[in-house]
């Protein structure tokens, strides 16, 4: 069973920045994307970025230019970078890894204060 590992969250103040990575346990084959999705108090999950395996990206508008999804094929890695933090960026982020399965992590907390 593939497990996907998220650290880097934390509490940071508006303005600041973190790298979240998430690292699988195993190689996973054929991947078609990885992402990081994030979910606020009282909200819905929803997708933050996008890599796929052809090359592309997409963000969500509201994080474009301040986030940037990268991966590490490698180790099995992929990191979400954040800058210029705002308080509305506070949630639950998850990544994910869709390949004939899709896979989730936990889950790791990121807050910031205004």
């Amino acid at each position: 069973q593939v497990q996907l590992v998220e650290s880097g969250g934390g509490l940071v103040q508006a303005g600041g920045s973190l790298r979240l990575s998430c690292t699988a346990s195993r190689i996973i084959f054929s991947i078609r994307a990885m992402a990081w999705y994030r979910q606020a108090p009282g909200k819905q999950r929803e997708l933050v970025a996008v890599s796929t395996s052809g090359g592309s990206t997409k963000y969500a508008d509201s994080v474009k230019g301040r986030f940037t999804i990268s991966r590490d094929n490698a180790k099995n890695t992929v990191y979400l970078q954040m800058y210029s933090l705002k308080p509305e960026d506070t949630a639950v982020y998850y990544c994910n890894v869709a390949a004939f399965e899709d896979y989730w992590g936990q889950g790791t907390q990121v807050t910031v204060s205004s």
